[in-house]
């Protein structure tokens, strides 16, 4: 959504290509709202990594997972090609997982003397996320009921503990490479600087289309399902997603059941992992994979819920889920980034079992008061976070770099 949202916005003053990989041709396919605004060029992969050989490069080699997750050689040979017969005023990675590419184009003979700008779109300080979710891994081993669950989380724990460390020496040094990088919030800008001090460091947060995410678009269809409804949205094997639902499923619902039994706990999203599917096998939670339109689901919610533990940035579900007017109850951590969002005025924030139950049953029994959350939470996105409002900042970074360079 943010990359479609940047380029949807830049292309109406800008010639854009974006060159980008798929997994097939009904990923191919998905791409025609990105056609509209853009030339796109694709490449199929990228290749499958197994576990083993993730393993295996996490002991051997200096580069962090995340360097080596997009890495083939089809599309090397595509983005030689494309910079072989084309000049561009700027270069923009899209994540960590793509800017070992801007190497190529830095080593590029440019068509005409001027190479062009350099820019990462940082969706997180990686390394932080790294180390928020070692540290939250490694304390959950000894918590485990399970012997399975406790495996797992010493494995993502020493994962991510490996991770930490390379992660950290990586960016630095692909920023200091960059002619600009852009952050989705002024703490991750600040993370960020501290590694690459002498880089130009822009904040571009994530935002929303308030016109497209407004209650009156969906509020006429019937409620999906019966009964009040706890809803989570998000990539589903995004492991900050996962643990977000385990969580909140395995901690925080028994306590909301206890107090409301006819709430049921709903999780939208694609790609749902095998604890997840457990999950919803017990009961504990209602999967409905991949949706067309998510917006329904959100609408509808007696409570919308954020219980990140892990990651950074600003979260777009969040975003959503406010523009949507909908209750939202979150981790301090799922509401980090949003400059201005107060607790209490725009969302409820709770970061213990007890207390995020305790903030899910008030406003289930409490419609009232969620739906002055949500007037409030609406129109801090409209303020601040609508796309309209976000395109300009990124387009002065390219017109500061240009000055700088």
């Amino acid at each position: 959504m943010r990359i479609y949202q940047l380029i949807r916005g830049l292309s109406k003053q800008h010639r854009i290509t974006c060159l980008s990989f798929v997994s097939d041709s009904a990923a191919d396919a998905a791409l025609e709202p990105l056609r509209a605004v853009c030339r796109v060029v694709t490449v199929v992969g990228p290749p499958s990594r197994s576990i083993p050989l993730r393993a295996w490069t996490t002991l051997s080699s200096a580069l962090p997972d995340m360097a080596l997750r997009n890495a083939a050689p089809a599309y090397t040979a595509a983005l030689h090609e494309i910079l072989a017969h084309e000049q561009f005023d700027v270069v923009q990675a899209e994540s960590i997982e793509m800017a070992g590419y801007l190497d190529l184009v830095r080593t590029t003979q440019p068509l005409a003397n001027t190479r062009p700008l350099l820019v990462l779109d940082q969706f997180n300080a990686e390394y932080v996320l790294q180390k928020r979710a070692a540290i939250t891994s490694l304390a959950a081993v000894t918590k485990s009921r399970m012997l399975s669950s406790a495996a797992r989380n010493l494995a993502g724990g020493l994962y991510s503990l490996a991770q930490w460390a390379k992660l950290a020496a990586y960016e630095r040094r692909v920023m200091q490479q960059c002619d600009a990088v852009t952050a989705v919030s002024d703490d991750d800008a600040h993370i960020l600087q501290q590694l690459a001090t002498n880089t130009q460091i822009g904040v571009v947060p994530n935002g929303v289309d308030t016109n497209e995410f407004r209650r009156e678009t969906v509020e006429s269809r019937p409620p999906i399902y019966s009964g009040p409804t706890v809803v989570f949205s998000g990539t589903l094997d995004f492991r900050p997603n996962v643990d977000a639902v385990t969580w909140f499923a395995s901690e925080v619902w028994p306590l909301v059941l206890a107090r409301c039994p006819s709430a049921r706990y709903v999780v939208v999203g694609r790609r749902p992992a095998p604890a997840l599917q457990q999950l919803a096998a017990s009961g504990m939670l209602t999967l409905t994979g991949e949706v067309p339109d998510a917006r329904p689901y959100l609408a509808n919610a007696a409570v919308y819920v954020v219980p990140m533990r892990i990651g950074g940035g600003v979260r777009l579900k969040l975003l959503e889920a406010l523009s949507y007017e909908a209750p939202v109850v979150s981790t301090s951590m799922g509401a980090e980034g949003v400059a201005g969002l107060r607790g209490g005025v725009h969302c409820l924030l709770a970061d213990t079992p007890a207390d995020f139950a305790a903030a899910t049953i008030r406003l289930i029994n409490e419609p009232a008061i969620g739906r002055q959350l949500g007037a409030a939470g609406r129109e801090l996105v409209c303020n601040g976070y609508d796309w309209s409002t976000i395109i300009p900042r990124l387009d002065e970074i390219y017109r500061t770099a240009r000055r700088i360079k």
